[in-house]
């Protein structure tokens, strides 16, 4: 990495995972000196929108609803040039791992992409790379030592980029379980470029050939 790279961030309550892997994947894109601050106040305004039971704000985590006005947001603000970022919400079935998904793609091309999977409960990580069947991430959840299940790989030696390396599989399935991206209905994917860095079809044709 370069000088300007910055470690990710783990989330500070049980309830801001959504903002917190957004603003993870814009570290992962950009260097410090190129973020306004604006954004890092717009990220964490848009999330945390949902009520608990009790009407407490916040204390639900973040909806689908600003996830997608987020991302629509982002997309909207690299097109007025303040920073080279775009951005695309899937959503349902759009959200796997074929081999020629946008998933996999924008992972492929340079991008990141903030999930909502299952972890104990409804939460968003943040996926960086895609290697043959394992998928690099940084979960915002800090977690002591390693995982009972040895597939699931924890490690702090690449804070930039990633924490856990997961085999694809565990995303793919659609009961609730751990890593899993569960049921098609109410999956969501964030994808995120950085225009300036990210690999298109011209650069990348030798890579598919």
């Amino acid at each position: 990495g370069n000088v300007m790279d910055n470690p990710l961030r783990y989330q500070m309550t049980e309830y801001d995972c959504g903002p917190t892997s957004m603003l993870n994947a814009v570290s992962y894109l950009f260097r410090r000196d190129e973020i306004p601050p604006e954004l890092t106040r717009n990220i964490m305004l848009y999330c945390l929108d949902c009520f608990g039971e009790d009407g407490s704000t916040g204390r639900r985590g973040t909806s689908r609803m600003a996830m997608m006005f987020l991302s629509n947001w982002l997309n909207g603000y690299g097109e007025t040039g303040h920073l080279a970022v775009s951005s695309r919400y899937l959503s349902g079935r759009e959200v796997n791992f074929s081999q020629n998904g946008p998933l996999r793609d924008a992972l492929r091309r340079g991008g990141a992409a903030v999930v909502r999977l299952d972890l104990e409960g409804w939460h968003y990580v943040l996926l960086t790379r895609i290697e043959g069947g394992d998928v690099y991430l940084f979960d915002p959840y800090y977690h002591e030592g390693p995982f009972d299940n040895a597939a699931l790989r924890v490690t702090d030696e690449h804070p930039c980029s990633y924490n856990r390396i997961v085999p694809v599989h565990y995303f793919e399935r659609e009961e609730i379980s751990v890593y899993s991206l569960g049921p098609f209905d109410p999956r969501e994917a964030i994808l995120l470029f950085n225009t300036d860095t990210e690999l298109t079809e011209d650069k990348t044709v030798e890579y598919f050939i």
